[in-house]
């Protein structure tokens, strides 16, 4: 069985909504698949689930996936072998998922080497680069920086994505593990997490001395094989058939996302965004929320 949800744009929930899915169940059954039911959810009326059950041998959830991509363009989404629950673990990336920026790239404008670090930055996210030797030489150009530049780079650059609070609050109220794991560092991810509600951080760490940044990451590299053993090792602790939630947006992250009962990938990098179990392109983090099927008026404000 594969379910799959869906938040559309409001225009295709209209006159619209019965066309587009008329031809999506059609695409999908001839991809191998048995429309066994369709309908808005009760609890969160602008979510759509569809029950799809396998009719051919090996039928193509790929396929699945790009008939609802491409007949409810700009939605989000989230498909899945088992029954939808609310996660009893939320493990998340920081840069460009909870936090709009990447710290990095933003302490680095105080270096003058925004605009080099940021393309450094970038095409490790997309998995062109190797993310270790690409961390420690962004890190490495910024040897000789006053530590004061942190401070201030939090205090006037970074901010909370909409919706993390609220997704992070809602979560744990409802008895989910919240942990922030991330390459980038404590010196940003510990008062982000404190801010943001999150139990456990696992970060790197940046050398200071004197005052000032030393160039190097002291001690090991959080990578995209940490993340995932994080994951991995906290679902355990809860005990077998503990439900995980991963969000993130770039390569880095794909191991974290495939790991997780479910990835979610939020604005992300196209090979993350292909990775994830679901992706989030037109609402904030609360739509995540919706497709676990939590009513708004359950939404824990923060």
């Amino acid at each position: 069985m594969l379910i799959a949800r869906l938040i559309a744009e409001p225009e295709t929930l209209g006159d619209t909504l019965g066309d587009r899915l008329a031809l999506a169940m059609e695409q999908i059954e001839d991809a191998g698949w048995e429309v066994a039911g369709a309908g808005m959810l009760s609890e969160v009326d602008d979510v759509l689930e569809m029950e799809l059950i396998e009719e051919a041998k090996a039928p193509d959830v790929g396929a699945v996936r790009r008939i609802l991509d491409e007949g409810f363009p700009a939605s989000d989404m989230l498909l899945s072998r088992v029954p939808i629950e609310v996660p009893r673990l939320f493990v998340s990336d920081m840069d460009s998922t909870m936090i709009g920026q990447e710290c990095i790239d933003e302490l680095a404008d105080f270096a003058g080497l925004k605009e080099r670090i940021a393309a450094i930055t970038e095409r490790a996210m997309r998995g062109e680069l190797d993310f270790e030797a690409a961390l420690r030489e962004r890190v490495g150009l910024l040897k000789g920086l006053s530590e004061s530049a942190i401070k201030q780079c939090l205090d006037e650059r970074i901010r909370p994505m909409d919706g993390a609070r609220t997704l992070v609050a809602t979560l744990k109220a409802r008895g989910a593990k919240t942990v922030l794991v991330t390459g980038g560092f404590h010196a940003f991810a510990d008062p982000v997490a404190e801010q943001l509600g999150f139990e456990h951080v696992v970060a790197n760490r940046l050398g200071v001395h004197g005052g000032v940044l030393t160039g190097d990451v002291v001690g090991g590299i959080v990578d995209s094989s940490v993340k995932r053993k994080v994951l991995i090792e906290e679902a355990a602790r809860l005990g077998e058939g503990a439900g995980s939630l991963a969000t993130g947006d770039g390569a880095n992250d794909i191991p974290m996302l495939e790991a997780a009962t479910h990835g979610i990938a939020y604005r992300a990098k196209p090979k993350a965004r292909a990775a994830a179990d679901g992706w989030i392109e037109r609402g904030d983090l609360t739509a995540i929320l919706s497709l676990y099927g939590i009513a708004r008026e359950h939404w824990v404000a923060a």
